[in-house]
């Protein structure tokens, strides 16, 4: 029994260190990384009493099941796979020593109810590294100039051609955002721009609703901070959804990181008349959210080409305009213009 033992405690060993470097090195996730260590650490100082024994018992020569003598295992086919394998392994490996631990003979000195305390976080562990890693992908396009397509900010002008024009330019988001029309119109205006936007590979977002969000398979929602609770938003969303938030202050942006948001929305920079009420934050504020916070970063309110390098330097990773690009004649050319200076 001692060498089913260190089998399974090896395997769930490394399975756990290959689970904690993706959080480590891939997705710079301090706080998950700290969680599956913890993790561990804790399996191994469990069996600490028995690693003499543990070692004394091993025979890999004489083991049926030793690498030489099965073939190699499949090829992960992405990061999904190979944090899904990993898991898989470390819950299987806990679930053999938790049934072993029911046995009175068994020299294994922990508790099958902790055994299984640990198999269960292990589950939320992998639901969560793969949720991040699933958004892990769309952050990554989630820089450069960012385009909240104000349906009031129209004026009449069809959305998805503005928003075409707007991606030729050099738009890497779309974000829909409205206040005055029928949620059916919007929905048909979400589910165009969503074709359009994934046909470009442009990320698609819609503001504060989030039953419009879901029904038009959107990229992610943005909320601000009277919307839905970020957890609420997290717990209906599908895992790979993005969720931004808007914040004005240092204390709402580290609420939001801490809160779960995957971009964090800093503004109003400058003075915007896009918005009838807006709090000016500066870019002093910009630049101690940038210090705290290690979330993407779009800044928003007032940035247009005369700006947006100051804006940059601050910190920022993209900027949001709403008049600089809709409020032009040609779209196409000012959100170029715009991109240009970005670059």
């Amino acid at each position: 029994m001692l060498r089913l033992i260190d089998a399974n405690i090896d395997r769930l060993g490394e399975g756990l260190r290959v689970l904690e470097d993706v959080a480590r090195f891939l997705l710079d996730d301090a706080a998950l990384c700290r969680r599956l260590k913890t993790l561990r650490h804790k399996l191994v100082r469990d069996v600490q009493p028995l690693e003499q024994e543990l070692l004394s018992a091993r025979r890999v020569a004489e083991d049926v099941g030793a690498p030489a003598k099965l073939p190699a295992g499949a090829e992960h086919r992405d990061l999904v796979a190979l944090v899904t394998a990993n898991s898989r392994r470390v819950q299987e490996s806990i679930r053999v020593l938790e049934e072993f631990a029911r046995l009175s003979s068994a020299p294994i000195g922990v508790k099958p109810a902790k055994l299984q305390r640990f198999r269960f976080e292990v589950y939320e562990l992998e639901q969560e590294l793969v949720s991040k890693l699933l958004r892990h992908d769309k952050l990554s396009r989630l820089s450069g100039l960012y385009l909240v397509l104000d349906t009031q900010a129209l004026k009449g002008r069809d959305a998805v051609e503005v928003a075409a024009r707007a991606i030729r330019g050099g738009a890497k988001v779309i974000q829909l955002r409205d206040k005055q029309l029928m949620r059916g119109e919007v929905l048909e205006i979400a589910r165009r721009l969503k074709e359009i936007c994934a046909e470009k590979g442009v990320l698609f977002i819609v503001n504060d609703y989030l039953d419009i969000a879901l029904a038009a398979g959107a990229d992610g929602l943005h909320l601000g901070q009277e919307d839905l609770p970020l957890a609420e938003a997290r717990r209906l969303l599908p895992i790979d959804s993005l969720i931004g938030c808007s914040a004005t202050s240092l204390s709402q942006a580290v609420r939001a990181q801490a809160g779960g948001a995957d971009y964090v929305a800093v503004g109003s920079i400058y003075p915007t008349l896009s918005k009838e009420k807006f709090k000016l934050v500066g870019l002093e504020t910009l630049r101690r959210v940038r210090s705290r916070v290690s979330l993407p970063l779009i800044a928003i309110g007032g940035i247009d080409h005369t700006n947006v390098k100051e804006v940059m330097k601050a910190g920022a990773t993209g900027v949001a305009v709403i008049s600089a690009v809709l409020g032009a004649d040609d779209v196409e050319e000012a959100t170029r213009r715009l991109a240009a200076r970005l670059k």
